[in-house]
C-alpha cells in the first residue's frame, strides 16, 4: 500500500507556532475532524478518546533537592544544595520548555516532577489539584530519557506498537491499536522507515535523528496526560530538532497532553514553539522566570537587558542566567524573579489546588467507558495483566532472536564444535581404561559449566533495557524473566544435548552410560543456567559478573572428586564439595561407569572409586541437592531483578 497515504496525521503540513490550531485549555476539546483524515485518506475506526487519557494539570510547591558531598582530604561530607525551593503549575495541553546552565537542577526538577527521584527530595507534586498517587503516576506519565535504548533488530513499527500495546488501558482491536501507531509515524515522520531496523553498532538501521524521533513515538505511544522529555534534542541536526519538537507541540495540542522538556538552547524556530519558558540559574539552581514564552523577550527588555539584534533569544537568556559569564545578571534576574513573578505564580499555584479534577483512577475509568464492549484495564501499576505483558516480551524476544543470526547460531553452534573436537580427542573411550572415561567425563562436564559465561554479557544488557522499560511501568520484572528464559534456555539446551551427544557417540559409551550422562549433564546445565541467571540479575555490570562468576565456576570446577578429591581436601575445605554441583554430576556419573561393564582390571576401578571418595547411596541426596539449587537461585534471580540495580537518579 502507499505509506505516505494510509498513515493518519496529527499534524497540518506547515503548521507554525503563529497558527495554532485547536489551542487546549484546562476544558480541552480534541480536534476529531482532524484526527480522522490525513492528506485526504480516511483514518477509519479511530476516536479521540484512543489517542490519550483524559487531560491532566501538573502543580508543584517547594520542590528542593540537596545531596551529601564530600570535602577536603579528610572526607568530611557537606550538604550541597542543588535546587532550591521552587514552585509552578502546568496547565494541561501546555508544552514547556525547561532550560538553564550546568547544575542548575533542571534534570532533578523534571525527575522529581516525572516521580523518577530516587533519591530522597522536598516538595509536594499534585495532578488535577490531587495529591500524586505514586502507584498509579505510571499510568498516565510517560519519561523519555536522553539515551536511546532499544534492541538493534527491532522494526520502527514494532517498536512503538510495542508501547502502545502495554500502555493501552483498555481492550481493543488490534485495528485500532495499529491506527493510532500509523498516527504517530506519519506525526513523528517515521512512514518511510516504519519497516527499517533502529540498528545499533553492528547492525545497520535509521538515522540518530530518526531514532531519536522513535523514542519520542514511544513515550507518546503510551497514551500518557503527562510527557516528560530529557533534552530530547540532543545530539540531533537542526532540522531533526525543529521537526521533534514540532510533532510533540502537536501531540500537545490535538490530545491536551502536558508536555515538559528540558532543552538546551533551541533555535529561535524551535523556541517559539513552546507555550511556557521556566529558565534555572546554577550554584544553586534556582528560577529566574517562569512564565510564556512569547513574553520572556519583554520581560528581559523590562530588566534593562533587551536581546541584542542577530542574537538568538534562548543564548541571551543562557548567557545572562549562567554565573561567570560576561553577561552575568543571574542574581539581578532572581530577585526580579522574586519580586515580579513568584507572587503571581504562587497564586496560580494556590489557585489550582482548589480546582480538583479527577483522580488517576477516574481518568483510567473514563478512558475505559469511552467505548462499549472494552474490557475495563486493571486498577494496578501496569495497564496490562501479567498474560499479556509476557506474551508480548514473548513475542518480542523471538522477534530478535530470529532476526539476529549470533543469537540464532552461537548457542548451537560453538557446542557442536566443541562437541567434535573434544570427542575426537577421546575416539574409543569406551573400550579404554576406567581413568580414560573419567577424563572424559570431567572434560564434558567442564564445557558445560564454561558454556554459560559466554550470554552472561548479553544478560546483562537486556537487563539494563529491561530496568529502564520497567521503570516506566511497562512490563513486571517476571513477566522479562519469563519471557527471556523461555527463549534462552531451550536454544542453550538444545546446543548442550547436541554437545553431549556428539562427544558420547566418538567415545563409544554403551547406552547404559549414555542416558546416565546425558541425565546429569542436563541437571548441571539447569544448575548453571540458574547460577550464571542469578548473577546477572543481581551483578551491577558485566565486570562484576564475570568477577562473581569466575571463582564459582572455577572452584566447583576444582572440588570434583577428580582433580582434588575429598581425602586430599584439607579439612576446612571440605565443605565445598557439599556445595558444588560438579562433585554430584561427577560421582553420579563415574559411579555409572564402574557399574556398566567389568573391565580388565576391575579392583583397580573400584580402587579409583574408593579413592575419589564416591558411595553408592550419594546419588539420590546428589540429585535432590541439585534441584533445590535450582530452586533456590531462580527465586534468587527474581528477586535481585526486582529490588536491586535499578535507575539510579
Amino acid at each position: 500500500r502507499d505509506k505516505a497515504s494510509s498513515h493518519g496525521n496529527l499534524s497540518d503540513e506547515g503548521t507554525s507556532s503563529d497558527e495554532d490550531p485547536t489551542p487546549v485549555s484546562d476544558g480541552c476539546q480534541v480536534d476529531t475532524e482532524f484526527l480522522m483524515t490525513h492528506q485526504g485518506a480516511p483514518v477509519t475506526n479511530i476516536k479521540p478518546s484512543q489517542f490519550a487519557l483524559p487531560p491532566a494539570s501538573l502543580t508543584f510547591r517547594d520542590l528542593a533537592f540537596s545531596m551529601e558531598v564530600k570535602e577536603g582530604r579528610k572526607g568530611r561530607t557537606a550538604i550541597k544544595k542543588v535546587l532550591e525551593p521552587c514552585s509552578g503549575h502546568f496547565a494541561n495541553g501546555e508544552m514547556t520548555a525547561l532550560m538553564g546552565p550546568s547544575g542548575s537542577g533542571k534534570t532533578t526538577m523534571l525527575d522529581m516532577l516525572s516521580d523518577k527521584k530516587t533519591a530522597p527530595y522536598r516538595g509536594d507534586v499534585w495532578v488535577n489539584g490531587r495529591p500524586r498517587s505514586k502507584n498509579m503516576f505510571r499510568r498516565i506519565a510517560a519519561y523519555v530519557g536522553q539515551e536511546d535504548m532499544m534492541p538493534a533488530h527491532w522494526r520502527v513499527r514494532e517498536a512503538i506498537k510495542f508501547n502502545a500495546v502495554l500502555k493501552e488501558n483498555s481492550s481493543r482491536s488490534h485495528r485500532g491499536v495499529d491506527d493510532w501507531v500509523d498516527v504517530l509515524l506519519a506525526t513523528f515522520g517515521l512512514a518511510v522507515v516504519e519497516d527499517s531496523l533502529i540498528g545499533g553498532e553492528m547492525v545497520r538501521g535509521i538515522s540518530g535523528g530518526q531514532r531519536r524521533r522513535v523514542t519520542l513515538a514511544r513515550g507518546v505511544a503510551a497514551h500518557a496526560s503527562l510527557l516528560f522529555c530529557d533534552e530530547p534534542t540532543s545530539g540531533l541536526s537542526a532540522t531533526d530538532a525543529e521537526q521533534a519538537i514540532n510533532a510533540l507541540r502537536t501531540i500537545s495540542k490535538r490530545l491536551g497532553v502536558t508536555v515538559i522538556v528540558v532543552i538546551h538552547q533551541p533555535r529561535s524556530e524551535v523556541a517559539e514553539l513552546f507555550d511556557k519558558f521556566v529558565l534555572l540559574t546554577s550554584n544553586p539552581g534556582r528560577l529566574v522566570y517562569f512564565g510564556p514564552m512569547s513574553t520572556a523577550q519583554a520581560y528581559w527588555q523590562e530588566r534593562g537587558y533587551p536581546v541584542p539584534v542577530n542574537v538568538n533569544p534562548t543564548d541571551w537568556f543562557m548567557d545572562t542566567a549562567t554565573p561567570g559569564t560576561r553577561t552575568d545578571i543571574s542574581n539581578m534576574l532572581v530577585e526580579a524573579f522574586e519580586k515580579y513573578q513568584k507572587p503571581f505564580v504562587d497564586a496560580r499555584v494556590s489557585e489550582s489546588l482548589t480546582q480538583v479534577g479527577m483522580t488517576i483512577k477516574e481518568m483510567l475509568q473514563a478512558n475505559n467507558s469511552t467505548a462499549s464492549g472494552r474490557r475495563a484495564a486493571p486498577m494496578g501499576d501496569y495497564a496490562l495483566p501479567f498474560c499479556g505483558q509476557f506474551a508480548e516480551l514473548l513475542r518480542r524476544k523471538l522477534r530478535l532472536t530470529i532476526r539476529n543470526p549470533m543469537a540464532l547460531g552461537l548457542p548451537v553452534a560453538v557446542p557442536v564444535i566443541q562437541g567434535a573436537i573434544v570427542g575426537y580427542m577421546f575416539s574409543g573411550t569406551g573400550h579404554k581404561d576406567f581413568l580414560r572415561q573419567i577424563m572424559f567425563a570431567f572434560c564434558m562436564l567442564t564445557m558445560l559449566c564454561l558454556a554459560g559465561t559466554m550470554g552472561l554479557i548479553v544478560l546483562i544488557n537486556e537487563r539494563t533495557l529491561m530496568k529502564h522499560e520497567s521503570s516506566e511501568k511497562l512490563y513486571s520484572e517476571m513477566a522479562w524473566a519469563l519471557a527471556t528464559q523461555l527463549v534462552d534456555v531451550p536454544l542453550a539446551l538444545f546446543g548442550a544435548v547436541l554437545n553431549v551427544m556428539i562427544m558420547v557417540f566418538f567415545a563409544e559409551l554403551g547406552a547404559g552410560v549414555f542416558l546416565s550422562i546425558m541425565a546429569w549433564a542436563l541437571l548441571l546445565f539447569f544448575v548453571y543456567d540458574s547460577l550464571f541467571a542469578f548473577i546477572g540479575a543481581v551483578a551491577c555490570d558485566t565486570r562484576q559478573a564475570q568477577v562473581l562468576a569466575s571463582p564459582c565456576v572455577s572452584i566447583f570446577m576444582l572440588f570434583n572428586g577428580f582433580i582434588v578429591t575429598k581425602a586430599d581436601a584439607p579439612d576446612p575445605l571440605k565443605w565445598i564439595f557439599y556445595i558444588s554441583p560438579n562433585a554430584y554430576a561427577m560421582e553420579g556419573i563415574v559411579l555409572r561407569m564402574s557399574h556398566e561393564k567389568a573391565f580388565e582390571d576391575d579392583f583397580k576401578a573400584q580402587m579409583i572409586v574408593s579413592n575419589m571418595g564416591y558411595e553408592d547411596g550419594s546419588v539420590r541426596r546428589g540429585v535432590f541437592i541439585l534441584l533445590f539449587a535450582i530452586v533456590i537461585l531462580r527465586v534468587g534471580q527474581l528477586l535481585g531483578l526486582k529490588f536491586l540495580n535499578g535507575i539510579q537518579r
